[in-house]
């Protein structure tokens, strides 16, 4: 068919129309990236955003953050840093990115002891901490620490076979004794017997199931030192009755037996004296904490006549657990003619009372150790619930609702499968595609 002048100049102004209107959009387009900033984060663990936790731990930092990174120019690792630094300059805008070069700084390096693989300095409100390396939990957990200007001092009793701070075993509570020097509370033992005085600088003071009775004149250390307003942390275990003095003292009672859970079994778990907690009372330890928490071996705890202390439920067993006083052998059920005792039951608590210079007084009482031990302080949010509850005692509120931050595991996993699909897809499907489409335009053009 020939085409007449006429319809020639149609067809141009009509080309000329769409491309003046794509103009347009793209100019349109152009100009809105330029005001406003749109990001969707499709990876399957948010991994390009920032979470929660570190926009919580932003919030509560009103001065600027400076990170100062000294890496040589060129290197892809400079992007890397500055991809993340503006997560969070988005939701902070004081925080600020500098790079340098070492070799234009040789003085500076050589101070810094800046090595090949170059060093970022993290500042805030004058104080510095140095990373080798970067990402969201290495920077956040930075932050946090200078975010506590003091260093504060935890005092673990030892010398009756306590769980050890510092210990690598599995009912050691090692591993909490690391993430607590992550965040500069600082850990050190205390043998009564060779020094009978609790340091004054100890802001709490942790007694760890001790294993053999403690001496008369260590329990009245640790009574004075309680009668002075001290903050305390006592972890105890089923049939431990090393603590009763203490106990008795802050007006609590350790229930006989063990508690056992039948209704574990519905989270995979056989052992019935693991137990799992969901739920959990109004305190401030548990503001906003919804994560399950895992106590294996529970002793029931439970109010014990009259105290100075004003005493909240921290942690509780489900309505069908109960205290189990016989072995753990076979099918077990409550036995009601005993001093077994029904659920719920109350295995940690929290006391406060004002002392001296009207501070506030705080004591936690847990009926289980194990959940902050080696073994287990990995599972679900146990290390969290350890945290808030030191966090609380030393009056550290503002930290609390920041849970751990832990590297996310960015591997890829593919099974055989799963590799020769996506080999077969680029290698033969898309090809196959491409020239389908490509001789479909041809066939169409070649018809006109």
């Amino acid at each position: 068919m020939k085409l007449s002048p006429r319809i020639h100049q149609q067809l141009r102004l009509k080309n000329a129309f769409v491309t003046a209107l794509l103009l347009c959009l793209l100019g349109t387009v152009a100009w809105l990236n330029t005001r406003y900033n749109v990001q969707t984060d499709i990876t399957g663990n948010a991994g390009n955003t920032l979470s929660q936790a570190s926009k919580k731990l932003l919030s509560s930092l009103p001065d600027r953050v400076t990170v100062t990174a000294y890496i040589k120019k060129g290197q892809p690792l400079r992007t890397q840093i500055e991809q993340l630094v503006n997560r969070y300059s988005r939701f902070k805008n004081n925080v600020i990115l500098n790079f340098t070069d070492p070799e234009s700084a040789p003085e500076k390096a050589r101070d810094l002891n800046i090595g090949p693989e170059g060093i970022i300095l993290v500042e805030y409100q004058g104080r510095i901490e140095k990373l080798s390396f970067v990402d969201e939990s290495s920077l956040t957990n930075a932050l946090l620490q200078l975010a506590n200007a003091d260093e504060r001092w935890l005092t673990f009793l030892t010398g009756h076979g306590e769980r050890s701070p510092e210990g690598i075993a599995n009912f050691d509570l090692g591993q909490f004794g690391k993430e607590l020097a992550r965040r500069k509370i600082n850990v050190r033992t205390l043998n009564l017997a060779t020094l009978p005085a609790i340091p004054d600088n100890s802001s709490l003071l942790v007694i760890a199931a001790p294993k053999v009775p403690l001496l008369s004149g260590e329990i009245d250390v640790i009574k004075a030192y309680i009668q002075r307003g001290g903050n305390l942390l006592l972890l105890s275990d089923p049939d431990n009755e090393q603590l009763t003095p203490l106990l008795k003292l802050l007006g609590i009672k350790q229930l006989q037996g063990v508690i056992v859970d039948n209704s574990s079994n519905l989270y995979g778990i056989n052992d019935p004296t693991f137990i799992l907690v969901s739920e959990y009372p109004k305190h401030p330890v548990t503001k906003g904490f919804m994560t399950i928490t895992l106590y294996p071996a529970v002793a029931a705890l439970e109010i014990d006549g009259k105290s100075d202390f004003t005493s909240a439920l921290l942690l509780g067993s489900a309505l069908k657990s109960w205290t189990e006083t016989g072995s753990i052998e076979g099918r077990i059920r409550f036995d009601a003619n005993s001093q077994e005792k029904q659920g719920p039951l109350a295995f940690a608590y929290a006391l406060t009372r004002t002392a001296a210079k009207k501070s506030q007084q705080r004591i936690i009482i847990s009926g289980d150790g194990d959940f902050l031990s080696n073994a287990y302080i990995g599972n679900v949010g146990n290390l969290d619930m350890g945290l808030r509850m030191v966090l609380w005692l030393i009056h550290e509120d503002r930290f609390i609702d920041i849970p751990a931050i832990t590297a996310s595991d960015k591997s890829l996993h593919l099974t055989r499968i799963d590799v020769a699909i996506i080999s077969f897809g680029f290698l033969i499907v898309m090809p196959l595609l491409l020239l389908g489409a490509g001789f479909i335009i041809w066939r169409k053009r070649k018809r006109r």
